[in-house]
């Protein structure tokens, strides 16, 4: 059986050349982790959760929503005031692109239009798009605190 950080490497591969997933890594997520790697973190993850949880789930189809969950495509750092509502509006954005370059399945449309609740009204109504919610939670946490963490590293040593 094929890991799963293999399956979602050549998932990303494949994305890669099939279509834009390739422009996520320039553009920054939480911290100094790009959306690309984050979209890696997140879909194995997902991945591990499901087996930890020995949850039947579609594995190919919860990475690819995992890896276009965040496909929106731009920095949302950049000042515009097309970003001010980023959190809210880009799951509609992320679909959006990842429908003009794939055919997407139901289960993940889902996983890409839920992944940002309770921010967005309607839950998920699978196991795979719980599953993204989830783990995208628990990586963005850790991106946003492993960036704490440095920063109050660096502002301790120059007080010290």
């Amino acid at each position: 059986m094929k890991t799963a950080n293999a399956a979602v490497a050549a998932m990303a591969a494949r994305l890669e050349r099939e279509g834009r997933f390739g422009a996520t890594r320039a553009c920054l997520q939480h911290g100094s982790v790009t959306v690309y790697a984050h979209c890696l973190r997140v879909a194995c993850t997902a991945c591990a959760l499901a087996r930890a949880l020995h949850l039947r789930v579609d594995e190919n189809a919860l990475i690819r929503g995992a890896l276009l969950h965040d496909y929106f495509l731009y920095d949302w750092h950049v000042k515009d005031p097309s970003h001010r509502l980023h959190g809210f509006t880009h799951p509609a954005t992320a679909l959006r692109n990842a429908g003009e370059d794939w055919s997407l399945s139901p289960i993940e449309k889902e996983i890409i239009s839920k992944h940002m609740f309770p921010l967005t009204p309607l839950p998920p109504t699978c196991r795979e798009a719980w599953l993204v919610c989830l783990a995208d939670k628990l990586c963005a946490a850790g991106e946003t605190c492993g960036g704490l963490r440095e920063k109050l590293a660096v502002l301790c040593l120059k007080t010290a």
